[in-house]
């Protein structure tokens, strides 16, 4: 556990960032150890590249700092995708005592339970042509909405507050039971979270967590997308989402967040910084908070995919298979070989159970491990990796993307619009139904997932078992005025 000599998250004393890389160690495992006066006697292991540890932004350190004080912390590890977060790194897994250590907000963040769906086609790469890649792109815009705040297309937008409860406390069984599905439920990660019965929903509020009743069944903005794509090893058609808690799981976590710093407005300074201990009343009213929010974000990715599936038949005329659907930003608790028992916070970051580790036992994965889906940028490779028992080094955790090289802002003054949009011409991506690709999100704006994929390889936490090319990308341009946006998706 951290030293009790040393602050605590909210208000820690200023920390120097200059030369902070020379204290991280190459390990014989794949990875680095870090080890300072600031980091104190909780376990930091960076598990990067010499390259990708070279383009670490040095803000990053007083962030790696931040995650190992809080109350509690047992272990701190960096994913290669590692950017600046909210308080922590974006690309962080941050291990703390179940018993008596923290529950912490910035490591779950405002998108509570966003998370990933992959799908699987019989259909040969050959047949999306670029005028049914341009079919595909049409025919999605027509069932799901994208860009902040939008509402949803489906008829969920008109759910009462009573229904929409029961799927936040419910999730994708009481989704599935009361609306149906084409996916087998086996190939996803859960199907809810339990939320307590006595637990109530925090309405109104700084985060107003009502304004996300429509949106059930919306993609959102930022770096939200689906996306169509050929399997290299396959030569088949394959499609990805990435989406999440939306409008509700913001304003749960804004709520909260509010409510920690009147709690102990001495420690949380930062609201990024926010925890809560067991002893404290509002602990397991968070919980309950971010089981709601994951709740939300797995019928929101369970609709958005069956829609995309429908779009899909439409342009191909076969139908979809679910390969697997998982969650990050969540904390969870889970049973550790090294460290016991702990509440596991995954920051962008992603679950990774390998063959035989207890929690898959009885299921279809407890022989192979199940499926972990790392999206690249809308121009590179993403991948389907299988756990390895290595990753138990990392908290059995791995990225769940590429991360930021640049910032949007700088993406914006940086990226030229039209070289950019020629660019994935050339590439034969076809971008929304319009072709302008969204700058803040363009391939120069992420690291290479190649480069990232290598460093979990290279630390036997997982193995390749797809990589998957993009053929056309959907996302919401949200630095262009909504009718642009809308008159786009009609086109």
């Amino acid at each position: 556990m951290a030293g009790p000599a040393r602050a605590g998250p909210g208000g820690a004393r200023p920390v120097a960032t200059a030369g902070w890389k020379r204290h991280a160690r190459p390990h014989p495992g794949g990875w680095f150890d870090l080890a300072t006066e600031d980091t104190g006697e909780v376990p930091v292991r960076l598990f990067l590249t010499p390259a990708l540890l070279d383009e670490v932004e040095d803000a990053v350190y007083p962030q790696i700092v931040n995650a190992t004080r809080f109350p509690g912390a047992r272990l701190v590890a960096i994913t290669p995708d590692v950017h600046v977060g909210y308080g922590v790194p974006v690309g962080s897994v941050i291990l703390t005592d179940a018993r008596g250590g923290a529950v912490a907000m910035g490591p779950v963040g405002f998108d509570i339970g966003c998370g990933m769906v992959s799908a699987r086609s019989e259909v040969p790469a050959e047949r999306a042509t670029p005028e049914r890649r341009l079919a595909f792109n049409r025919a999605v815009l027509r069932r799901v909405a994208m860009g902040a705040g939008e509402a949803s297309l489906t008829r969920l937008r008109r759910l009462d507050r009573g229904e929409f409860e029961a799927i936040c406390r419910g999730g994708a069984a009481h989704y599935m039971e009361r609306y149906g599905s084409r996916f087998d439920r086996q190939r996803a990660e859960r199907d809810r979270i339990p939320v307590d019965d006595s637990w109530e929903v925090p309405w109104g509020g700084p985060g107003r967590p009502e304004r996300g009743i429509p949106q059930l069944g919306s993609l959102g903005g930022g770096n939200h997308f689906i996306e169509l794509q050929q399997g290299v090893e396959s030569g088949t058609l394959f499609v990805q989402v990435h989406t999440g808690s939306r409008g509700f799981g913001h304003g749960l976590a804004t709520n909260y967040l509010a409510l920690a710093r009147a709690e102990r407005p001495d420690l949380i300074t930062d609201l990024d910084l926010g925890y809560f201990t067991p002893d404290q009343a509002l602990y397991r009213a968070y919980l309950n908070a971010v089981a709601a929010g994951a709740n939300f974000a797995i019928v929101n990715r369970m609709v958005i995919a069956e829609e995309v599936a429908a779009a899909f038949e439409e342009t191909f005329a076969e139908p979809l298979e679910l390969v697997y659907e998982i969650s990050h930003n969540l904390v969870q608790r889970e049973v550790h070989p090294e460290f016991g028992d702990v509440l596991v916070h995954r920051k962008g970051a992603t679950r990774a159970f390998p063959a035989g580790h207890p929690a898959l036992a009885g299921g279809m994965w407890a022989e192979s491990g199940h499926p972990v889906l790392i999206p690249g940028s809308n121009c590179d490779l993403s991948f389907i990796l299988r756990p390895l028992p290595g990753a138990a080094a990392s908290g059995y955790s791995v990225n769940h993307g590429a991360g930021r090289r640049l910032s949007r802002s700088a993406a914006m003054r940086q990226l030229d619009q039209r070289a950019m949009d020629a660019d994935y011409r050339s590439r034969g991506i076809v971008v929304n139904a319009d072709g302008r690709v969204p700058l803040d999100e363009a391939g120069p704006a992420y690291k290479s997932s190649q480069e990232v994929v290598a460093a979990v390889v290279g630390a036997g936490l997982a193995e390749i078992e797809q990589r998957l090319r993009p053929l056309a990308s959907l996302k919401a341009a949200d630095a262009r005025p909504r009718r642009a946006r809308r008159e786009a998706g009609r086109r």
